[in-house]
């Protein structure tokens, strides 16, 4: 296993940034078109970055769906997604990562049948250059649970999964129950803390100094021979700049151990 972060600043400084702190790559999230066409536009000047500096993109990915609309995958955002995969793959990227929003205007049955169409699609195009995984966000996307898994994975082998606990554990689900059944489908893993005081959430500050149970985490994910990425994901309102950046050195001292 290796660990990174997810840096969307992917310029010179980005990557200089990350190498000095000796994590082993980045991940670039879009949550919108703009960041999908602002990341294609600078497919060349970000392979120059990953020659020089040996640090790899690990995964590329799309948050905040809209691509069913109408009862129809929208064609011109399909595109959208399309462009994406191909600059991921071209980054060399080991996973990209999507999700798939719920249509209120045609059934459920609808849903997953346009789902399974869509992320179809993109496995037939990435034609085995890259994994196509599934995120457990629940941001514009269905598809967080084992009960959306057991439908779209079912139909859809060669499909995996980014998870992580941090939204089981909000959603109130058993994120290590998730981790051992689907253990062998995950293909990228975001390292998040979480913290609830009663039944409240409170913040998602560095993970080890959160709710998770981390050692467990590592438990099932060895058992389950996971070999995959995690990449540090900053989400937090408390912990930004100065204090975010010794959050993120807090987590990769704590998570470190871990990787045997």
């Amino acid at each position: 296993m290796r660990l990174g972060r997810i840096q969307n600043n992917y310029t010179k400084e980005g990557f200089d940034a990350v190498k000095e702190t000796g994590l082993s790559f980045i991940e670039i999230c879009c949550n919108s078109e703009e960041d999908m066409i602002a990341l294609c536009q600078a497919e060349e000047s970000v392979k120059e970055e990953i020659a020089r500096t040996g640090i790899d993109v690990s995964s590329v990915g799309r948050w905040n769906h809209t691509i069913l609309e109408d009862g129809r995958i929208h064609e011109g955002r399909l595109q959208g997604y399309y462009a994406l995969l191909d600059t991921a793959i071209a980054l060399g990227a080991r996973t990209f990562v999507v999700g798939c929003n719920l249509d209120p205007t045609v059934s459920l049955y609808q849903n997953y049948t346009l789902a399974i169409r869509f992320l179809g699609g993109l496995i037939a195009r990435a034609d085995g250059r890259i994994r196509i995984a599934i995120q457990n966000c629940d941001w514009n996307n269905f598809l967080v649970s084992p009960a959306e898994w057991r439908i779209v994975l079912g139909e859809l082998p060669e499909l995996c999964i980014k998870y992580d606990p941090s939204h089981a554990y909000n959603r109130g689900a058993d994120y290590l129950a998730e981790l051992s059944e689907w253990g062998d489908r995950i293909a990228h893993l975001h390292v998040k803390g979480t913290t609830h005081a009663g039944k409240r959430a409170v913040d998602d500050p560095p993970a080890g100094m959160d709710d998770l149970r981390w050692p467990s985490i590592f438990a099932v994910l060895y058992a389950r021979g996971y070999e995959g990425d995690l990449s540090i994901e900053p989400h937090s309102k408390t912990w930004l700049g100065d204090l975010g950046e010794r959050g993120i050195a807090f987590t990769q001292r704590y998570i470190q151990p871990y990787l045997l």
